[in-house]
């Protein structure tokens, strides 16, 4: 064979190879392309069914409305105001709505967001005088979670559920002498003598101190008068303690008013309420709402909500 030809047969062997490798890589890129699209459009199926549902107002029939409130009373937790009032709301506004149970297990929250909640379904309770709302304490109702409970009509609780807290509390630390000790120096600069009134690492100031302690008393006294206002003459006032941040079991509850009976969500709308069939109306997570925290997308809010807000817990 000429050399010539043994050229041509390696150009030709060369073009080949090359060719094959382009389609292969083609072929790759366009299974990339459609692996992700499909991944994408089961992504989105995935969301659309996991928020997705019977929409409550849709049912035709009679029945009891259910409201749960669960865990801290917090901007951004699922008990925030914005969701409890949301679905109060809608709960209220259902022609088939025999009567609202507002299910709580919480240790309590802020006191902007359970005063929130509090007016709320006091407006509602005007707004529909011949729908009534039940709270029904499941494990615990402390501190904002009874805040919110003693707007109801009435208030349910198990024998050995925790109900009260009633008080107010501010949380920080103090890190100077472990300061000392390591030798570490404070550099701080502040427009306003008492800017950083709550420095954990600057000695304590007592006339800030007793500023925040006012502070703390005032919003106390806001929690005590809403109580009193929700559950009327049903408090006995003369208990010792009802208002510095106790805590009792629904049996001792009963005893010195702060629940009016011992009873179940479920015993509630079928002997209560008289409807059986519960329509759940509480808000949920979305998909891309639980992913983000799971990977802690909240951690940092909470830690300055804990050291820096007044809490009703």
């Amino acid at each position: 064979m000429s050399e010539q030809d043994q050229n041509w047969e390696r150009k030709l062997l060369t073009n080949l190879a090359e060719s094959s490798l382009r389609e292969q890589k083609r072929a790759r890129r366009w299974g990339i392309f459609f692996k992700l699209a499909t991944l994408g459009y089961l992504i989105v199926l995935f969301i659309a069914f996991a928020d997705s549902g019977i929409s409550p107002s849709k049912l035709s029939s009679k029945h009891t409305a259910l409201v749960n409130l669960t865990g801290m009373i917090a901007e951004g937790e699922l008990a925030s105001s914005d969701n409890i009032v949301a679905a109060l709301r809608n709960a209220f506004k259902d022609e088939n709505t025999a009567g609202i149970i507002l299910r709580i297990n919480s240790p309590g929250g802020t006191p902007v967001q359970a005063g929130y909640i509090y007016d709320e379904i006091i407006r509602l309770r005007e707004k529909y005088p011949d729908t009534p709302l039940y709270a029904v304490i499941s494990d615990m109702c402390a501190s904002g979670g009874y805040y919110v409970a003693s707007a109801a009509d009435k208030i349910y609780a198990d024998k050995a559920s925790i109900v009260g807290s009633i008080g107010v509390r501010m949380d920080n630390f103090g890190f100077v002498d472990a300061m000392k000790k390591l030798g570490v120096e404070r550099r701080t600069l502040t427009a306003g003598e008492n800017k950083a009134l709550m420095d954990p690492f600057s000695p304590v100031n007592e006339n800030a101190n007793k500023h925040l302690q006012a502070m703390l008393t005032n919003i106390h006294q806001q929690f005590i008068d809403s109580v009193k206002k929700g559950r009327g003459d049903k408090l006995k006032q003369d208990i010792n303690g009802l208002f510095s941040g106790l805590i009792w079991t629904g049996e001792q509850s009963l005893e010195i008013g702060l629940v009016d009976e011992l009873a179940s969500a479920g015993h509630v709308a079928r002997e209560v309420i008289g409807e059986e069939e519960i329509v759940d109306f509480t808000p949920t997570d979305n998909v891309l709402d639980r992913l983000a925290k799971r990977m802690g997308a909240t951690m940092a809010s909470l830690l300055i909500q804990q050291t820096t807000l007044p809490h009703l817990y």
